[in-house]
């Protein structure tokens, strides 16, 4: 893994990728380029310009990265939201959102036009470990958004699962 050149405040993180998957160069899969650096970085800007809007609760931000359209969808921690218009008006009621330090990045690049985003980070002072995926693609003459995003916190397992092996 790669150190990560930012602080984060709370010393948590700063070892890891930095834009795709543990040190993976781009190459071509059955005629898609993976992981154009490019493309990386294009995404990566949009990445933390939505982490730094978030923290500071700028709502015409977070909305803006967003596809407004009504097939976006943002499944959160306590909410299921489909549509911009549903996503925009759950964001005007958020008066704070939870501060958190980023563990974990990772970004991959399928061709010019998507890419996924995956943050594992910590809430700050309450150790909850969350998740977020964002599915990401260039819309032409619009940029980058956001069609689909997922948040959530860690529990204390699956009480549905059974693990192989499993003691009994």
């Amino acid at each position: 893994m790669k150190r990560d050149s930012r602080q984060n405040g709370a010393g948590l993180g700063n070892l890891r990728p930095t834009g795709h998957g543990a040190g993976c160069s781009s190459r071509v899969l059955a005629g898609v380029l993976i992981d154009d650096p490019a493309v990386l970085a294009e995404v990566r800007a949009v990445f933390d310009r939505y982490e730094a809007a978030l923290m500071a609760n700028e709502t015409a931000v977070l909305d803006e990265i967003f596809w407004a359209d009504p097939r976006t969808v943002r499944f959160g921690i306590a909410e299921i939201l489909y549509g911009h218009e549903a996503i925009r008006a759950f964001r005007a009621s958020v008066k704070a959102y939870a501060q958190r330090v980023q563990r974990q990045v990772l970004i991959t690049a399928f061709g010019r036009d998507f890419a996924t985003t995956h943050l594992e980070y910590e809430r700050v002072g309450t150790g909850l470990i969350g998740r977020e995926t964002k599915v990401m693609v260039r819309l032409p003459g619009i940029g980058w958004r956001v069609v689909s995003a997922h948040v959530s916190l860690m529990g204390q397992g699956d009480p549905g699962r059974e693990m192989q092996g499993a003691a009994r």
